[in-house]
């Protein structure tokens, strides 16, 4: 289990990016949250995004309660610290930021939340309930700066016992709007049904369910959603015909969709990689 979660959450590369539409980014230039999700260069990408973390941070420093940069610093700080970082304590570090800004974001954005993280689970499911679909955009960027935390402090088994609340997080997020952030929401969800067995919490016919339900929303455009169910689900069944119909199929698509391109860039990338190690696998 503990070695399972060291690799579990590698899923942020490519979902954290489609949180830039519609924060406080806009407020710099329109175009700059297309560019970056329709960039086909991750390594551009990589080299830019430091400067503008800086930035965001300035921005935080001057305003530490304004709502859209603290997600802003979440979403981005998340995608940095997942997909671009290799040295693990400068990545436990930047997550430690992400998922700082993610707590106060919600915070932000609605009292209740402050601290929510902490709260025992019976609290923390009663405050969830509470919440409405105006705090979708807060509750997103703390699911996203909590995911990137835990994928860096996978050597604490503190996280195994946050999953249950992560899940509850997501689950709640689906009840106020199935369709939010174009079907990740389902992803992660089938994910973190995963990663734990029966005994634990564990369902892998409802992880089933949720990547199917994200292939459905997003209509296979997101390439990021079958290289996840190859990699956690089918490879928790030992399914190798499904595993590999779902990475060719990825190798073979076009990458360039609208809002997309990026993540598509870093799923082909994943499917290469987990093609390459099957047969070690299974």
């Amino acid at each position: 289990m503990k070695n399972r979660m060291r690799f579990v959450f590698i899923f942020l590369q490519f979902g954290v990016v489609v949180f830039l539409h519609g924060c406080g980014l806009s407020n710099l230039g329109s175009n700059l949250n297309q560019a970056v999700l329709n960039h086909d260069d991750p390594v551009m990408i990589s080299q830019a995004l430091p400067s503008y973390l800086l930035m965001v941070d300035s921005l935080i420093e001057g305003d530490p309660e304004d709502e859209d940069w603290l997600r802003a610093g979440a979403s981005m700080y998340s995608l940095y610290a997942a997909t671009f970082v290799n040295e693990p304590h400068r990545a436990k570090v930047l997550s430690e930021r992400a998922f700082d800004y993610g707590q106060r974001a919600l915070c932000s954005e609605n009292s209740d939340g402050c601290g929510l993280t902490n709260f025992p689970f019976a609290a923390f499911e009663s405050t969830l309930s509470e919440f409405d679909e105006d705090e979708l955009p807060a509750m997103y960027s703390l699911a996203l700066g909590w995911l990137v935390w835990a994928q860096n402090h996978s050597d604490d088994w503190g996280v195994v016992a946050a999953l249950p609340k992560m899940e509850r997080l997501l689950e709640r997020m689906i009840e106020l709007d199935p369709m939010y952030e174009n079907g990740k929401l389902w992803m992660y969800s089938g994910i973190l049904y995963s990663l734990r067995p029966p005994a634990m919490g564990g369902n892998p016919d409802r992880a089933r369910q949720c990547f199917e339900q994200a292939l459905l929303v997003t209509e296979g455009r997101d390439l990021s959603v079958k290289v996840a169910y190859a990699q956690y689900y089918a490879r928790l069944i030992y399914d190798r015909e499904l595993h590999d119909r779902l990475l060719f199929e990825v190798r073979q698509a076009d990458v360039h969709a609208s809002g997309m391109t990026l993540t598509n860039v870093l799923a082909q990338q994943q499917a290469a990689q987990l093609l390459q190690s099957a047969g070690d696998y299974f």
